[in-house]
């Protein structure tokens, strides 16, 4: 009891022990301020910080945070932030030495000789630059953008004065690929990379990272004032995004579209590839598209396949039948008349079939007036009648019927994906002839998108399912952490499986017999169901232009169980060879049941076969990914393929190659890698093909012109010089 009062009475005393050292430390760290602040002098140290308080000034640094990448569905990079180096030229003779060296541009003519031959800009014009009175300069575009090896090569020359500031540029590897749909981002004024269009534009809140910063004081000099507190933040990077899209098979429709448009001078083509069990998208284009490396040339913004809608032609004769058959009103050995459909009309604007005698609207007639006599319901599809479509709809079915299948086929609305913007089209449906027309695809318009999605049904087991382009968004920094992974959606069943396998039997025929429609369609690799279609085009005025049409097809494969589907169209003065010319559309199938294995071949697997008239063995195999990885490391993977490799540009990093991942690599054929996007050495094209300049021109971006026929016999660029962006080579072909 007394141990306990001794300590209570002591309490007290403590307290006030530590009440005093509290303030003495306190009345300390004022007088410490108090010198600092008014004496201006360290107390401890005896330092004088007029050079640091009197001009004390808090810098901030930002680290820009890298853009997410956006990669194909096998990892091959679509569009990627790259580090870039900006030259600035200081010129300034009363800025401080650095360590004992000047640091200003002294010697002007030699600095001026060394950048304009590594720049390859005009030595008077540098001169000019380095000879201004101001403080610094930069060199115009030529000196902006640097890759890193073009900064290492200034760099060890050790110029006095040309120092270097970096950005980030963002860089589309493939060119032209998908760039409707890819879209592009360009810096802000902040320097930022923000989406413009297309998926940039949509992801753009996933893709964007968050800039890091270093929070710092420094002196009137410069220096970092001692002691002070330094704030370090550090850059987040993006988010990855993994798309759908397949670059060998996008690259194979693009090579179709570019065919196509030199054989019919089409104004446009358009076309695209899915996956009928899961709705995922693995190519998407049009042309003519643009390089969102420059956004030069730009002469649509517009994605085709979502937002442009245009009257399809007879691939919606296909949902004619579908309805006939889904309703159970359909015998296919049915008979109808196979020359025209003449039409007159009852109170409720609905037409129905009369003489041409008594026709009080007028007569429909099939593709080029071609009277093809009496004919059962199914020929009239594996032919393509108009006049047999008509009767469907108005005598086996109704216009009301046909209507609502529409609707349940998602025709006439927004399909709602990924952020693309879209047109719902037109439905045109009030007048007889109107209902009419609907039945072989003209007077209403429909999108790419629709169409996809419609078919996906018909294809299937009546299923119908959303098409799609993002797989998953995945964390930068560990690509296991998924942030969104897509689903397949299923968003109808507008006909029953067996409704579906009916119609599927009849495109069959379509492709198959030697007398339907789509028979010029047919490759070895598998047999394909289908259906074509030939649509006049309105102009402004409402009318029909004279000549000019749309030509498309669409298809599935392989026929016996349909896992891909494949949409092509273009627009061009109508000639018979629309119809019947199809060799770059063939080229494109035949890719796809390659890479999708429908083919008996397996060109994964390395085949030998001989040139007969060179008796020299001929090895084929798959070309691998070597994209991101080390020249080094593509010659070693490339090593025992007997291939002409071409390495463009000076980096040490693949960017682009050519052949793309897993198309057929046979031994001779020139294999491209590109590791710099501004500057390549011009190789000797001497006995080039036209088909390996196409390839240059592909995978640099760089302006080519072509001329003549047959190998290259001149180049205007002599080989060894060193090409920049911008220049145009001007090749010629002869015998």
């Amino acid at each position: 009891m007394n141990k306990n009062r001794k300590r209570i009475r002591r309490k007290p005393k403590t307290v006030s022990t530590i009440m005093i050292v509290t303030l003495v430390t306190i009345m300390l760290l004022v007088t410490d301020v108090f010198c600092v602040a008014i004496g201006k002098t360290h107390p401890n140290s005896g330092t004088d910080l007029n050079l640091y308080v009197d001009s004390s000034n808090t810098v901030v640094d930002y680290t820009k945070a890298m853009r997410g990448n956006l990669y194909d569905r096998n990892g091959n990079v679509i569009a990627q932030d790259t580090r870039t180096y900006n030259i600035v030229c200081i010129l300034d003779e009363s800025r401080p030495s650095i360590d004992g060296e000047i640091s200003y541009v002294k010697d002007k003519e030699t600095t001026a000789s060394a950048l304009s031959k590594i720049l390859m800009i005009d030595y008077d014009k540098v001169l000019a630059l380095l000879n201004q009175d101001v403080y610094q300069t930069e060199l115009g575009n030529a000196g902006r953008n640097l890759s890193k090896n073009t900064k290492d090569e200034i760099e060890a020359l050790q110029l006095p004065g040309i120092e270097f500031t970096d950005s980030i540029q963002r860089l589309y590897p493939n060119h032209t690929f998908a760039s409707n749909l890819i879209g592009y981002a360009i810096a802000d004024e902040s320097g930022s990379t923000v989406g413009q269009m297309g998926l940039e534009l949509y992801l753009d809140s996933y893709l964007s990272g968050q800039d890091g910063k270093r929070v710092y004081q420094v002196d009137k000099n410069g220096y970092v004032l001692p002691g002070m507190k330094e704030e370090n933040v550090s850059a987040v990077n993006g988010n990855d995004v993994y798309l759908t899209l397949d670059v060998s098979i996008q690259q194979a429709l693009e090579t179709a579209f570019k065919e196509t448009e030199e054989k019919f001078n089409a104004t446009s083509v358009w076309g695209g590839v899915m996956e009928l069990d899961t709705g995922k998208v693995v190519a998407w284009g049009q042309s003519p598209s643009f390089d969102p490396n420059s956004l030069e040339n730009i002469t649509n913004y517009n994605n085709i396949g979502s937002q442009s809608a245009y009257e399809p032609g007879s691939t919606m004769k296909t949902f004619v039948w579908a309805a006939a058959i889904n309703e159970g009103k359909y015998d296919g050995s049915a008979l109808a008349d196979g020359n025209e459909f003449c039409w007159t009309s009852d109170a409720d604007n609905n037409p129905s079939k009369t003489s041409q005698d008594n026709a009080m609207g007028a007569c429909i007639y099939n593709a080029n007036r071609k009277k093809w006599g009496t004919v059962t319901l199914d020929d009239g599809l594996v032919y393509s009648l108009n006049s047999v479509a008509a009767t469907i709809e108005t005598e086996v079915i109704t216009p009301a019927i046909y209507e609502q299948y529409l609707d349940d086929f998602g025709f006439f609305q927004k399909v709602d994906i990924d952020g693309l913007p879209e047109s719902e089209g037109i439905k045109q449906f009030t007048w007889p002839a109107d209902k009419l027309s609907l039945s072989y695809g003209q007077g209403s318009t429909v999108t790419m998108l629709q169409m996809f999605q419609a078919y996906s049904a018909i294809f299937s087991d009546g299923t119908m399912v959303k098409p799609y382009f993002v797989e998953s968004i995945r964390d930068p920094y560990d690509s296991s952490n998924v942030i969104y992974q897509a689903e397949t959606e299923a968003t109808g069943n507008p006909i029953t499986e067996e409704s579906a396998k009916k119609i599927q039997s009849i495109l069959y025929e379509v492709v198959n017999r030697s007398d339907g429609a789509a028979r010029f369609f047919k490759i070895p690799e598998c047999e394909l169901i289908g259906k074509t279609g030939t649509a006049e085009v309105a102009g402004n005025d409402g009318k029909y232009e004279s000549g000019r049409n749309i030509a498309s097809v669409m298809l599935a494969m392989p026929a016996d169980d349909p896992k891909v589907l494949v949409y092509y169209a273009f627009d061009a003065v109508y000639t018979v060879e629309m119809a019947t010319y199809t060799e770059p559309q063939k080229s494109l199938l035949r890719k796809i049941a390659q890479v999708y294995g429908f083919s008996q071949d397996d060109s994964s697997v390395a085949v030998v076969t001989t040139d007969e008239n060179a008796d020299v063995e001929l090895v084929e195999t798959s070309m691998p990914s070597l994209l991101n990885h080390t020249v080094e490391y593509a010659k070693n993977q490339l090593d025992g393929s007997n291939t002409q490799l071409i390495v463009l540009g000076g980096g040490n990093n693949v960017i682009d190659q050519y052949p793309k991942t897993s198309d057929t690599l046979t031994s001779g054929d020139r294999v491209f890698l590109l590791t710099d996007s501004n500057s390549f050495e011009m190789p000797d094209l001497t006995g080039w093909t036209r088909k390996d300049v196409a390839a240059l021109w592909s995978i640099t971006g760089f302006g080519f012109e072509l001329s003549g026929e047959g190998v290259v016999t001149s180049q205007s660029v002599p080989a060894g010089t060193t090409v920049t962006k911008g220049t145009v080579i001007q090749v010629v072909f002869g015998n």
